[in-house]
């Protein structure tokens, strides 16, 4: 998974401050990098897969919130997905 392809399809489609977009793409990345996903899903974690699932989250839910909500999601389907979701980032 390419950071710099993710950060720029986050920026363009979901918006986001600077420090949201780090943060998500930092957790992406890690997400793609534990094998989690691919496990889960027999194939590798994309650009468009994180893009088109935040895409899913409620309407109004900031980019930090829109990924929690996924991996929250996530969690409750497959377990094992609460480590990448985030606590804490600064603005």
């Amino acid at each position: 998974m390419n950071r710099e392809v993710l950060a720029l399809r986050l920026e363009r489609e979901l918006g986001g401050s600077a420090a949201e977009r780090r943060v998500v793409v930092r957790q992406a990345i890690d997400l793609h990098d534990s094998g989690r996903w691919a496990d889960d899903h027999d194939a590798e974690l994309t650009v468009e897969d994180v893009v088109r699932n935040l895409s899913e989250a409620p309407e109004g839910d900031d980019l930090v919130d829109r990924w929690n909500w996924w991996i929250g999601a996530l969690e409750v389907a497959h377990g094992g997905y609460d480590a990448f979701s985030v606590q804490a980032y600064r603005s």
